[in-house]
């Protein structure tokens, strides 16, 4: 399988686990204090560089805020860097090619 499409995978994991807090009545925003900084750790060890950093804070403070559990900020950064930039994947090794007339 592609490795872009298994970081999805886990996005859609991340954000479905994120979500489960906003239904458990009491106790969900208290599990929220304990899944923010491990959603942010995850975030960034997934998404390297700047957006990864500044993806780790913005799901920080989602996981933190009181009403904003159903946001899915794991996929919202994975559309962002592979749709809407256009990330590429890597190239394996060149191909050299020798044309003939």
């Amino acid at each position: 399988m592609n490795p872009k499409y298994k970081l999805l995978r886990k996005s859609i994991f991340f954000d479905f686990i994120g979500m489960l807090s906003y239904f458990i009545p009491i106790v969900g925003p208290f599990l929220d204090l304990i899944w923010a900084p491990i959603a942010a750790s995850q975030m960034s060890k997934m998404y390297s560089g700047t957006k990864g950093k500044i993806a780790s804070v913005l799901v920080f403070l989602e996981e933190l805020s009181p009403g904003f559990d159903f946001i899915p900020t794991f996929t919202i950064t994975w559309l962002y860097i592979y749709v809407w930039k256009g990330k590429k994947e890597p190239f394996g090794e060149p191909i050299e090619v020798e044309i003939i007339k």
